[in-house]
Order: C-alpha cells, then sequence, then structure tokens
C-alpha cells in the first residue's frame, strides 16, 4: 500500500473542485422504488403518442403546396420541418430507451421495439445500443468515454504547460471569427452524428476502421458481430424503402417529407449529448480518481424549455438521473431527479444558462485538457 500510486488533482486543488465521495447505494436508496419499475403498456402510450402527432404534422403538410400563397409556403414547410425533427427525436429517445432496457421488462420487446423505432430513423440499433453501454459505463472517463471526448493539448501540437506562453489561455491558435463559429456548428450539427456511426468520429481512437457498421472493430466484441450485422441490414432495409418511396412519390417528397426533418433529429440528437458533456467548469477523469458515480455526476441536466423537454420526454432535464440509473424508465425521471438532487449537493450540475448561449460558452471555452493528471478541466 505504501507504493501506490497517488492520483494526481492538482488541477481540483487549484480550482477549488471537490471529488465527491458519495455510493451508488446512498443514491438508489433515497428514490421511491416505484420510479425503478418499467411498464410496458405506459411506455406503448408515449410510441402512440409520438407517432400520431407525426402523422398529423406529415398530413397536414400534404396541404402546403396547395396554398395559393407562396410566402405562406416558404413558412410552413420549415415550421413542418422544426415540429416533426423535435418530435421524431422523442421517438429516437424512445428507442434509447429500448436499448437500456427501460422501455419494458421484457429483453424481447425491448429489442424489437428499439430496432424498430431506430431503424426508421437510420439508426443501427444494437451497434449503437452496444457503444452507448460502453459512454454509459465509463462517463467522463478520458480513456474509456466514447463520445465528445475532450483533445488533448499535445493534439493541438500545443507545447507542454510549463513552457507555454500562452499558459492555459486563451490561445491565439483558437482566435476564430464568429462566421468560423458558425461553420463548425453547420459541419457538426449536420454531419456529426453520421460521421459518428460511420468513423467513431470525437470517440475513441481506436486502431483501424473503427465504425458502427464495422462488425469486426474494436467497439465490439467477437459476441456482438450478429448484432451488428442486423443492425447494418435494418439500415439497408431502410435506405431501401425511402429509395421506393422516392420513385412512387418523387425524390423531392422524400426530402420534404422525411430527409429534411431526419437532419432536424440529428441537430438534436449532437447538441443534447454536447451540452450534457461539456462544460467549462467540470472535469474530466483518468483511472486515479475516476469511478462510475463520479462519472456520472458530471453529467449536467439542461432544460430546453417547457414544449421541447416535453416532447424529448426530458432526456435532456434529467440526463443525471439517466447516466445514474438507465434502466429507469423516462416517465419517472423528474420525480427520481428531485431526490437525486438531495443526495448529490453540490456535485448535482445543472445550468440554466441559455442554450444558444452556453453552445457558444462550451464552443469557445472547452478546447483541450491537459495530457497528464487524473482531474483535467477544459482551457481555451
Amino acid at each position: 500500500m505504501a507504493n501506490e500510486k497517488q492520483p494526481v488533482v492538482d488541477e481540483a486543488v487549484e480550482r477549488g473542485w471537490e471529488i465527491p465521495d458519495f455510493t451508488i447505494k446512498e443514491i438508489r436508496e433515497a428514490i421511491p422504488a416505484h420510479c425503478f419499475k418499467r411498464d410496458t403498456l405506459r411506455s406503448f402510450t408515449y410510441v402512440i403518442h409520438d407517432f400520431a402527432i407525426i402523422a398529423a404534422l406529415a398530413y397536414a403538410a400534404t396541404w402546403i403546396d396547395t396554398i395559393p400563397s407562396q410566402a405562406a409556403r416558404v413558412l410552413l414547410w420549415p415550421a413542418y420541418w422544426i415540429a416533426q425533427g423535435i418530435v421524431g427525436t422523442g421517438v429516437w429517445v424512445i428507442g434509447h430507451e429500448c436499448g437500456h432496457q427501460a422501455f419494458s421488462p421484457s429483453k424481447a420487446i425491448n429489442n424489437s421495439v428499439g430496432m424498430v423505432l431506430h431503424t426508421l430513423l437510420l439508426v443501427p440499433y444494437h451497434s449503437w445500443r452496444i457503444s452507448h453501454s460502453r459512454h454509459h459505463k465509463a462517463t467522463g472517463h478520458m480513456n474509456r468515454d466514447q463520445v465528445f471526448l475532450p483533445s488533448t493539448r499535445s493534439h493541438y501540437g500545443l507545447p507542454p504547460r510549463d513552457q507555454d506562453p500562452e499558459g492555459d489561455g486563451p490561445h491565439s491558435a483558437f482566435e476564430e471569427s464568429p462566421i468560423a463559429t458558425l461553420f463548425g456548428f453547420f459541419k457538426m450539427f449536420v454531419f456529426g452524428w453520421p460521421l459518428y456511426l460511420l468513423t467513431n468520429i470525437s470517440g475513441q481512437a481506436y486502431p483501424g476502421w473503427a465504425s458502427h457498421f464495422n462488425p469486426y472493430c474494436a467497439i465490439f466484441d467477437e459476441t456482438q458481430v450478429w448484432d451488428v450485422m442486423q443492425s447494418t441490414a435494418g439500415i439497408v432495409s431502410m435506405i431501401g424503402v425511402l429509395t421506393y418511396a422516392g420513385q412512387v412519390f418523387g425524390s423531392l417528397a422524400v426530402i420534404k417529407f422525411y430527409v429534411i426533418p431526419y437532419l432536424f433529429v440529428n441537430f438534436w440528437l449532437v447538441l443534447i449529448t454536447y451540452m450534457q458533456h461539456t462544460h467549462p467548469n467540470l472535469p474530466h477523469y483518468r483511472e486515479g480518481v475516476w469511478n462510475f458515480q463520479r462519472g456520472a455526476a458530471l453529467t449536467v441536466d439542461r432544460s430546453f424549455g417547457a414544449i421541447i423537454d416535453y416532447f424529448h420526454h426530458h432526456i435532456a432535464d434529467t440526463h443525471v438521473a439517466h447516466h445514474f440509473f438507465s434502466t429507469m424508465p423516462h416517465y419517472n425521471a423528474e420525480e427520481a431527479t428531485h431526490h437525486i438532487k438531495k443526495v448529490l449537493g453540490k456535485h448535482y450540475q445543472q445550468d440554466p444558462t441559455p442554450i444558444p448561449l452556453a453552445l457558444w460558452q462550451n464552443w469557445k471555452l472547452c478546447r483541450f485538457v491537459e495530457d497528464e493528471g487524473d482531474v483535467v478541466f477544459y482551457k481555451n
């Protein structure tokens, strides 16, 4: 024990960051038992709810092009795309819940429903379920987390901290115009999700072609090959359905009714994930400090407003609860969050900053972390 390596927590001391010592048992015991109950019938009512609204929106949109006023058409199509993207994200959230086995006590029902819902949104269900499980098991871990991993100082070719004339920043290397920043947002929100699925961009640097469509890459083990292949087959089938729909109804109709709302769903997925796991005041941990509950507590709850929170099934404003207990149904997460706040106290992370401002701040302030240290904070 005398030779045990001590964690390097210099940055935690500098920032006055207290590393928490609560246990999962303490948190779980503070939450009423009924919050963990999975009700299959109740879960299906949310599927029906979402698809009813999606169908109503799509039907209403069939009348847009019959409106004589061009100005009205120009306004109504974007309104449809935005609304459909918001509701479609709710469908994605339910599919994601199936991947966590939170939809039903039945694994068969979870995986069947999840496969259908995610395939409809061009998400490889099992492939992403597996990699996302890794994310939950290692949230906030510099060497094992799966999404929005901080780049390191050396990645940008910056000199070591003690030799860097710009110290902790801001660094001139990251200075950019507002136009450049907006272009960065465009690339992240339009291409980030498909590139993550295809190439694992922003994830761990696995060897070879790390992809959610490559069953033999390092993301998966040999027992998961069939799941990945099944998921890929689902995506190919969905692309076939969309191609056929294009032949029947016309490519423009498919683009207007499906493709553009799909891009809005992708936007929400990236935004939610980025904002839930990126904050200038929160660290990432390495092996000397990290444990599951400490990592889960690095998640940030953010509200996107009552309407969006409702249609997104509160995935963003109860994300802390979701990371502690991912098999908990979304419809119990608000109540659980109330109790979690009491246990975590000052370690409960919630940011009321308006989302556009918070996004801008994160982009500007969260550039890199140090290559060394068991507690590392974002710098710019």
